[in-house]
């Protein structure tokens, strides 16, 4: 077996044991793979099927008005006759069998015929679309009619095989338009952006959610009404606003579309060559599950876990990242090729909002942003956190000790605020909420606490300004010794964290952390200059000689004892969750852990306001069922609050018409 080989199952196996003695190593969250057929009948979320032959009742209908024999021929002639027994007749069943005769023969032409098939398909969306809103039909209407729910899933099936074609002919964009012609005339439908958070060049192309089955997500947030349910995939284009710098590449998000056309009024003559207009509708069903048509308010069909699980199912965003982050952390500091910005820092799902809270989460030791997946899917589920939150994500290289990634935090934090909201006009963006699960809880911790000089003490006793160094260096190390708590954190929740190091973090796994985590020459040579020009002002052993986050773990490093002692910040409030699940098993017994990992004396903590045990290990607490329902206990405690302050209502940043639930409380969860 050559060297190569050799050194290569080295790195396997010193890999496996730190996976198994001292991480947070990412477990895969939820991804999505395309249906064996894309197609609207595989969609689990329809209430019922549409039908791909006529209803017993529409036959009767046919029957009735001596058309049945016409089903066999010119399908445009039929259409014309059905629509001749409407203008007669203007009765809802009857339009319901135009919708529903049009889906049938839409059906027939789909492969064949595509152009003819989009006018069938129009045909079918529009006179259901009249079925269901016209206001002649008021008094007869009748939701309890199976027609009714037919109507609602003749219309969603039809919008979509139409949506289907005009994308391939490439007309499926914000301002396109398209012409369906139909028995009573034409129309004109043009694509409309409906959110003024969008423009018309956020939108690159257009996936269709029902092309898509989850695999990894406990839970699909389905919200159900009418419109389909799409994926945009978001391009980069010139001036796009400032806090573009924040959506990640190819960053997908949901979209819901609804045809709303207009109505022919009952008074003017239908003929073939009449034209009428319509709107095709992009909705963010993040922002907007209802809309008004007529006097009604209609429930849209939404998918919010389906596009974010097709991001997150990007490798780049899964182990591949974790594992960069932590054996060669400095490729995530480079700066990527065409953006003047690293992989590291903040990162944002959706279109940035002014008006709601920042929830930041902070993944853990060798893991990346998908660690957060199942929570962040389902707290997104929640109508009032929604409304009230917008969730981003904070990137670090996990291979290098936390106090040097709190200080990359802190100087992110800065320069987005400074990029969003440089006159500090937004009080939202006062009001942040960090979430940290494990080594991400102390980043978050260190958010909180006043350094003063006791933090520059644990390197040399002599004053920071006699250090010799480069500016640069020097700026650096003040970043990360010299801090105050942040004034726009308002809370944070610390997950699973080693508030006092993790005794997984010994002289075996310090040792393959040596050989496995790579350090940047450059930074080596940097401290080896520093130390030689500076040796008679440092103390020995101090913590600038830990280059690796695993020997920043350890129990014994003076940072633990320093920040569990330090000032903190008396307006912000520290909630703690522990994992606690492996006290009465082997593995639990031989590590003295309650978790796994961390040890209920470095997981518990004496400085937080509120806390609970959760029973899971410690890679996934942060994903266990009572864990989210704590989170989203604390994010409506925090606009419970904010509500009874009124501090935020004048701005709009909060407004005061909607009723904040009070906050219900788990009980604790003792443990010795």
């Amino acid at each position: 077996m050559d060297r190569c080989v050799l050194r290569r199952c080295w790195t396997v196996l010193l890999t496996a044991i730190l996976a198994v003695t001292c991480g947070c190593a990412l477990r895969h969250g939820g991804h999505v793979r395309p249906w064996a057929k894309p197609g609207l009948f595989l969609r689990p979320q329809m209430l019922s099927q549409s039908p791909t032959s006529l209803t017993s009742r529409t036959i009767q209908f046919l029957r009735q008005h001596n058309l049945d024999s016409s089903l066999h021929e010119d399908p445009r002639t039929l259409l014309q006759q059905v629509q001749a027994v409407i203008q007669k007749e203007p009765q809802a069943d009857n339009v319901y069998a135009y919708a529903e005769i049009s889906y049938v023969l839409a059906k027939r032409v789909e492969r064949s015929q595509p152009r003819l098939a989009l006018d069938f398909y129009g045909g079918t969306v529009l006179k259901a679309y009249q079925y269901l809103f016209d206001p002649k039909f008021e008094d007869t209407r009748n939701p309890y009619d199976p027609r009714f729910r037919g109507a609602c899933d003749l219309y969603n099936s039809a919008l979509e095989a139409a949506l289907r074609i005009v994308r391939a002919n490439e007309s499926l964009q914000p301002g396109s338009a398209f012409s369906v012609r139909t028995a009573d005339g034409y129309w004109t439908l043009t694509c409309t952006i409906c959110d003024r958070r969008w423009r018309a060049e956020d939108f690159g192309t257009f996936e269709f959610v029902s092309d898509y089955r989850i695999t990894g997500l406990r839970n699909h947030h389905v919200h159900y009404g009418l419109g389909v349910p799409m994926i945009a995939v978001r391009k980069n284009y010139p001036g796009e606003p400032p806090a573009a710098r924040y959506y990640p590449p190819d960053l997908s998000f949901p979209v819901t579309v609804f045809l709303r056309p207009e109505i022919p009024s009952a008074t003017e003559s239908q003929e073939e060559d009449r034209h009428y207009e319509g709107r095709l509708e992009l909705y963010d069903p993040v922002a907007t599950m209802n809309i008004q048509v007529g006097n009604y308010v209609v429930p849209l069909q939404a998918d919010l876990t389906t596009p974010l699980a097709t991001f997150l199912s990007n490798p780049a965003l899964g182990s591949s990242l974790a594992t960069v982050g932590l054996l060669r952390p400095e490729k995530l500091l480079t700066l990527q090729p065409g953006l003047n910005k690293p992989l590291t820092g903040l990162y944002m799902v959706q279109p940035y909002e002014p008006d709601k809270i920042p929830v930041i989460m902070i993944h853990g030791w060798w893991s990346s942003p998908m660690t957060w997946i199942q929570m962040f899917n389902d707290l997104r589920s929640d109508p009032l956190i929604r409304r009230r939150y917008q969730f981003w994500f904070y990137l670090y290289p996990t291979g290098q000790p936390f106090w040097i990634s709190a200080a990359q935090f802190r100087r992110d934090l800065r320069e987005l605020r400074q990029t969003l909201d440089p006159d500090h006009r937004q009080p939202a963006l006062d009001q942040i909420v960090l979430i940290g699960h494990s080594m991400g809880g102390l980043i978050a911790e260190l958010q909180t606490i006043d350094s003063g000089q006791d933090f520059w003490k644990l390197v040399s006793e002599h004053p920071f300004e006699e250090i010799r160094t480069d500016p640069i260096s020097r700026e650096e190390l003040r970043e990360i010794f010299f801090f105050q708590p942040n004034p726009s954190i308002r809370r944070i929740i610390t997950i699973a964290t080693p508030h006092l190091g993790s005794h997984f973090s010994n002289q075996m796994t310090q040792r393959l952390a040596a050989r496995l985590i790579s350090v940047p020459k450059e930074l080596l040579q940097s401290q080896t200059q520093f130390f030689r020009e500076n040796q008679d002002l440092l103390l020995p052993n101090n913590i600038l000689q830990i280059t690796d986050s695993v020997d920043a773990l350890d129990p014994d490093c003076p940072i633990f004892a320093l920040m569990n002692q330090a000032r903190r910040a008396s307006w912000i409030v520290h909630h703690n969750i522990v994992g606690a699940s492996l006290e009465d098993r082997l593995w639990g017994r031989i590590t003295g852990t309650s978790d796994g990992v961390i040890s209920w004396e470095s997981a518990h903590s004496d400085k937080a306001d509120s806390e609970i045990a959760v029973p899971a290990e410690h890679t996934s607490v942060q994903s266990h069922p009572l864990t989210i329902l704590e989170v989203k206990r604390i994010l409506l405690e925090h606009l419970a609050e904010l509500h009874q302050e009124h501090s935020l209502f004048t701005s709009g940043a909060l407004p005061a018409d909607v009723a904040v639930p009070s906050p219900v409380r788990l009980p604790p969860v003792e443990y010795p």
